[in-house]
């Protein structure tokens, strides 16, 4: 299991909207609330952790983007994410405007 976190630790970077625009044209962006950690999650579902996501889910602390989101995004192609590629999915979490 910590081989898969520091794994997907490699792959836990930032991006700009503009970068994730391919992965939400193929539907692979799920957003995970502020509140989870990116790398958790990540490993939960690289792992199948079925009850943790199950449990997120139902939570709705992961979601597809709205279209309201969608919207506001591609309005703001400089928008920051901190972003994980998972395979097929991309997991982001918005990042705070300072």
């Amino acid at each position: 299991m910590s081989d898969l976190r520091a794994e997907l630790t490699q792959n836990l970077d930032e991006a700009e909207w503009d970068w994730l625009i391919p992965h939400a044209q193929r539907d692979a962006i799920i957003v995970v609330a502020d509140g989870l950690d990116l790398l958790d999650v990540g490993v939960a579902i690289a792992s199948d952790n079925i009850p943790s996501v199950q449990n997120w889910i139902d939570e709705q602390l992961l979601v597809k983007p709205t279209p309201e989101q969608l919207g506001e995004w591609n309005s703001d192609h400089t928008k920051r994410f901190n972003a994980l590629i998972v395979e097929p999915y991309v997991l982001v979490q918005e990042k705070a405007v300072l």
